[in-house]
């Protein structure tokens, strides 16, 4: 089983691992490694991507990441080098500037939906994001200019309010326990997950969620509402950016 240190700690940019094995996959080469800082994607966040390196000076990109098992997969751009070996300790960096601004991104879409609920009690029905940029659906009837201006100002003062974002694990009937942890329509959590990660941005959002975020709200900056559109009667969608 692969340890994926990101679950536990977002800022950590690399560490040393051993491969276990090496495998095709549908996207090319890959090797699970014992452990990583690679963020293997989920939740509308993509993989990180970065290097392998081992200690005789071979260096391979690390293209995305897919599941083997309980393993991560790292897929590697091909290329001339030889492939690493099952054994080898490999020095594994993601793409820091590139997962930053993810956890940036990421940090700023939870914030969205704190002050979406929080005053229009509007659920969630789908997300995505890329680097700096994102969208987030809603459950709302109607949306206009003025409306997604004043969400878009009050994104970005819960943002300069400089709010702790913390990350726990708890059991899941504990996790579920707690009133709108779950913001979509349906309970998308697996039954056989035991355990549920929550992200709280202290004193305005608490989700269930799986990726990487900052540790305050002041690393995100400010974000601009870059437009919005229906994507049904009762669904509708904002897309913001960071500002820098």
């Amino acid at each position: 089983m692969t340890d994926v240190i990101a679950q536990r700690d977002a800022y950590a940019r690399n560490t040393e691992g051993t491969v276990s094995r090496v495998e095709e996959t549908p996207q090319g080469p890959g090797v699970a490694l014992d452990r990583t800082v690679f963020y293997p994607g989920g939740g509308g966040q993509p993989a990180d991507t970065g290097t392998l390196r081992r200690g005789d000076g071979s260096t391979w990109a690390v293209m995305g990441i897919t599941r083997s098992a309980e393993d991560l997969i790292h897929v590697l751009e091909t290329g001339p080098v030889e492939l690493p070996r099952a054994g080898d300790t490999l020095t594994v960096e993601i793409d820091w500037d590139r997962r930053h601004r993810l956890m940036r991104t990421h940090t700023a879409l939870h914030a969205l939906c704190g002050v979406v609920w929080r005053d229009y009690q509007a659920l969630v029905t789908g997300g995505n994001m890329e680097p700096g940029s994102g969208r987030m659906d809603f459950e709302f009837e109607r949306m206009s200019g003025d409306l997604v201006g004043e969400i878009e100002q009050k994104v970005n003062a819960e943002l300069t309010a400089q709010r702790d974002v913390r990350v726990k694990v708890l059991p899941r009937d504990e996790a579920l326990a707690i009133p709108d942890l779950i913001r979509t329509r349906i309970n998308l959590l697996p039954e056989g997950i035991r355990e549920i990660r929550t992200i709280e941005i202290v004193g305005l959002d608490l989700q269930a969620d799986g990726g990487t975020h900052v540790a305050n709200t002041r690393e995100v900056g400010r974000i601009r509402v870059t437009g919005y559109e229906s994507k049904g009667r009762i669904n509708k969608r904002i897309r913001i950016e960071l500002t820098d």
